[in-house]
């Protein structure tokens, strides 16, 4: 039997037109990147971004390549494209989904239902998870995947905004 191919992911990236996901990534013991193309079917502003993340992430296809991406991520990029596809701008969509992803820490837990509750301790648990395994992340950067500081405006993100603009 052939030994299985690991991928590793280095970039993930959205293409508005034609909608597809792109991920660039390397074979194990192999310099070049390569890049894959993985296109966005049978989705609109009215899908719903977490399950298009875990049907494409469990896709047989493309499975392998998408070890090393999180769904969050993935869910991120398909926030971006439903967006995208409801008219808003990519800064937009990228607010919004930070906000979406941001605990409030003004509001009340209390008034939440179950699901935004769940919601919400899945983000503080990611959050944790993330500070928790930072020094000892092997260095895997996304290039949509920015941090914002609170108070900072949003400057330019992804691979799609040209930057030195001033807005």
């Amino acid at each position: 039997a052939s030994t299985a191919m690991t991928y590793v992911a280095k970039k993930c990236g959205i293409c508005f037109q034609p909608p597809s996901i792109i991920l660039i990534y390397k074979e194990d013991n192999k310099d070049k990147a390569r890049q894959r193309i993985m296109p966005v079917r049978n989705f609109s502003k009215f899908s719903d971004c977490s399950m298009a993340a875990e049907q494409l992430k469990n896709n047989p296809r493309h499975k392998a390549y998408l070890e090393g991406v999180s769904l969050r991520q993935l869910k991120k990029l398909y926030s971006l494209l439903k967006g995208h596809q409801g008219g808003e701008s990519l800064a937009e969509s990228l607010e919004k989904f930070q906000h979406e992803e941001t605990i409030d820490p003004e509001e009340d837990m209390n008034k939440l239902d179950d699901k935004e509750l769940a919601k919400r301790k899945r983000i503080m648990d990611e959050l944790f998870e993330k500070n928790r395994k930072k020094k000892d992340d092997p260095d895997f950067t996304y290039d949509i995947e920015v941090e914002f500081p609170q108070d900072e405006q949003l400057e330019s993100c992804g691979w799609d905004v040209e930057s030195g603009e001033e807005i």
